[in-house]
């Protein structure tokens, strides 16, 4: 599968070594990802001395230290580093300084490790497959962190959705949320970010106002605190009211989290977060591999081995 629009092209020196490299899936709670599976299916395909490997470190510090090994072929950055990790690189390209969040971790022609962002591409294709309606439409977040901000990139500046409700506990998180997302207004389009935070609010909202696309952007957790509880309320009161669009959830392991349940017992349409890996996966290996080498990525033997190994993984179909 191809992306139906043109994106940045970013360099890459290691499309031509013939040593073995290392590639990475760096963050925490990793250890059972499905990754491993889809990454080393393309690198195998295209024939890069590559080796998929997971990275579960408790700090970022130790994320670096393996990215600086001179095996380093490249980085997929998750929870709960997206952020933190950006102060640590040589570089970074303008969709990461755009979105102040990087997942993409990659080598400049002169070996420095610049810092991109691929998930708003996983997230926008996600979306925009399951229902194209949703454009200009109202839409919600749950979660304000470094996903949440591809999420929004992904809704304003290619599904048009000028009015982003957010569901968040701390207001602060919101509030920076807010001052990263004024830089996307040089396309013209200045984003309205609402943080609901009460059942009040939400009831408050008109019904031809709701939300047509809802990302989820945290862990699957169990809500506990009178916070959590009350977002999980109105999480729940959204897909009740209004329009029944598309619900996507980044989380997957587990696989179905309590979001997905709650979104498919009232009929709505749902994206399991396994699909932003097999979505992004163009974008990752034209930043790793340079774009030669991504036009020749097998995208349905990728499709094949990503849902293969999602179906079969024990620790995510809870």
């Amino acid at each position: 599968m191809k992306l139906p629009f043109h994106l940045p092209i970013q360099s890459s020196t290691m499309s031509s070594s013939s040593d073995n490299k290392y590639y990475y899936l760096a963050g925490q709670d990793v250890r059972h990802s499905i990754a491993p599976t889809v990454h080393q299916t393309v690198a195998d395909s295209l024939e890069l001395p590559w080796k998929f490997q997971l990275l579960d470190v408790p700090s970022v510090e130790d994320v670096i230290i393996t990215f600086r090994r001179p095996d380093f072929a490249g980085g997929v950055v998750t929870m709960p580093y997206k952020q933190t990790i950006m102060a640590h690189l040589n570089e970074l390209d303008d969709i990461a300084t755009t979105l102040n969040a990087c997942n993409n971790v990659y080598l400049s022609p002169s070996g420095k490790l610049v810092g991109s962002n691929t998930d708003w591409v996983g997230i926008l294709e996600c979306l925009r497959s399951a229902s194209p309606d949703g454009q200009g439409k109202p839409a919600l977040i749950i979660g304000a962190g470094g996903a949440a901000r591809a999420a929004v990139y992904a809704l304003l500046t290619h599904l048009n959705c000028e009015t982003i409700y957010i569901i968040n506990r701390l207001a602060s998180e919101v509030e920076a949320l807010q001052a990263d997302a004024k830089k996307y207004s040089a396309t013209g389009k200045a984003p309205k970010l609402i943080h609901i935070q009460s059942m009040e609010q939400a009831r408050a909202i008109p019904a031809e106002e709701s939300p047509f696309y809802i990302v989820g952007t945290v862990p699957d957790f169990e809500p506990k605190t009178e916070t959590e509880l009350e977002a999980a309320s109105m999480l729940r009161y959204f897909f009740e009211s209004g329009e029944k669009g598309v619900f996507l959830d980044m989380c997957f392991n587990p696989r179905n989290t309590r979001s997905l349940k709650a979104a498919r017992e009232k009929g709505w349409p749902c994206v399991e977060g396994i699909n932003i890996i097999g979505w992004q996966i163009g974008q990752q290996y034209t930043n790793w591999a340079g774009e030669e080498k991504a036009k020749q990525i097998p995208h349905e033997k990728a499709w094949e081995a990503l849902r293969t190994a999602a179906d079969k993984n024990p620790f995510i179909n809870k």
